[in-house]
């Protein structure tokens, strides 16, 4: 009898803490929510060019055999010239008829095939001598320079550091406006942030060998951006 009243006193004892007693949890505190920016620039270290051969002939088997041999021969200088294996990729490759229309008459012209590569340059101040082999070996088209970096996912991790700071010092800027403070980072959420492709230099057609347009290539910077949403326990 007497352990069975000790027992009761016990539990009496556990329901009358105050709530007030017991620490607040996260889920119970006001928020505070905000979202942070972070953006690193700079100089890219990698490029990569397209490179196009396109051929035409009365029958497909000459256009075909035409452009096997202009592609060879922009192939061959650009392995050439020290490029690896894995830098350069066939990207683009069909062979179409072409059509003349008039009167409402459709009469076959003629066939034309194109064969497309994309080269990849680890340096990119080659960027011009490339543009300038790949015109005088025999590609028609040559453009879409696009530049990048080799370590791409290291400036998108500092992107993203940058952000978080950003975002917690709002959030420690909101709360402090508010007559509060910080408590506690309940959540960081990223939002993906796919900026502007990079901007590529203008196409240049070639006719017989020369280039009709020479456009300047220059490098600029790379933007990475990165974009948080954080939210933080007040207190």
């Amino acid at each position: 009898m007497k352990a069975r009243v000790n027992a009761l006193l016990m539990a009496l004892a556990v329901t009358a803490v105050p709530a007030a007693a017991q620490p607040a949890s996260p889920v119970n505190l006001p928020v505070v929510v905000t979202t942070g920016q972070g953006v690193v620039k700079h100089a890219p270290d990698r490029a990569w060019v397209r490179i196009l051969a396109e051929s035409r002939a009365r029958s497909p088997r000459d256009a075909q055999r035409a452009n096997a041999d202009a592609m060879s021969a922009v192939m061959q200088k650009l392995k050439g010239a020290g490029l690896p294996g894995d830098a350069i990729k066939t990207t683009t490759y069909d062979l179409q008829p072409e059509f003349d229309y008039n009167n409402g008459r459709q009469t076959l012209r003629g066939y034309v095939a194109r064969n497309g590569v994309e080269v990849r340059l680890d340096d990119i101040a080659r960027v011009g001598e490339i543009v300038d082999m790949a015109v005088g070996s025999g590609a028609t088209s040559v453009g879409g320079v696009r530049f990048d970096l080799k370590d791409r996912a290291g400036a998108e991790r500092e992107a993203l550091r940058l952000a978080v700071a950003d975002a917690k010092a709002r959030a420690e800027a909101a709360a402090s406006g508010a007559g509060g403070r910080i408590e506690q980072v309940i959540r960081i959420e990223e939002q993906r942030v796919f900026g502007p492709e990079p901007r590529p230099m203008a196409m240049m057609r070639t006719e017989g060998g020369m280039a009709e347009q020479v456009t300047p290539i220059a490098p600029g910077e790379v933007e990475i951006r990165a974009t948080v949403t954080l939210t933080a326990a007040l207190r």
